[in-house]
């Protein structure tokens, strides 16, 4: 059972919410959580968050990769050595921005659509946000503690199933 307030599971027994500390059967019993419960609240802003932070990933990405052509040319031109590091370096770092917003732009679509195979995709693209600091990292952070708790899970393939 789940606390009619928070949306916390409430454990057997107890006359007080954990998390909130509302009576536990003020006037009715504890509800079941909703479809449209505090999981799924999280996961459609969760979605929402991946869709706009991989929006600009893609444009750093693409900036990366056009500037860094230009730039890159003119490196070229001028030192052997250089000419083939800088643009490897450069044209990595633009192709992991672009491919890390596509992932993200994939995780933030199967949230939104409840996919279970969306968890652990985000889970990995909140582990390698950590790195991004400042928005990656509060991202990265936000996702580990909505789909990371124990319960989460189950919680996420029941609302997989009821779509």
């Amino acid at each position: 059972m789940y606390c009619e307030q928070c949306g916390a599971e409430l454990g057997a027994g107890h006359s007080f919410c954990a998390a909130c500390g509302k009576p536990a059967g003020a006037g009715a019993a504890p509800v079941p959580t909703p479809a449209g419960g505090r999981l799924a609240r999280r996961l459609t802003t969760l979605g929402v968050l991946w869709i706009v932070l991989s929006f600009f990933r893609l444009v750093a990405g693409a900036f990366t990769l056009m500037a860094g052509a230009f730039v890159c040319g003119m490196i070229r031109s001028g030192n052997p050595v250089s000419g083939h590091l800088v643009p490897a370096i450069v044209g990595f770092a633009g192709g992991f921005l672009v491919f890390v917003a596509l992932a993200g732009f994939v995780a933030g679509w199967g949230l939104l659509e409840r996919h279970t195979w969306a968890r652990g995709l985000s889970l990995i693209l909140a582990f390698l946000s950590l790195l991004d600091i400042p928005f990656g990292t509060a991202l990265g952070i936000y996702t580990m503690i909505a789909l990371l708790p124990a319960g989460t899970e189950s919680e996420f393939r029941r609302l997989a199933s009821a779509r």
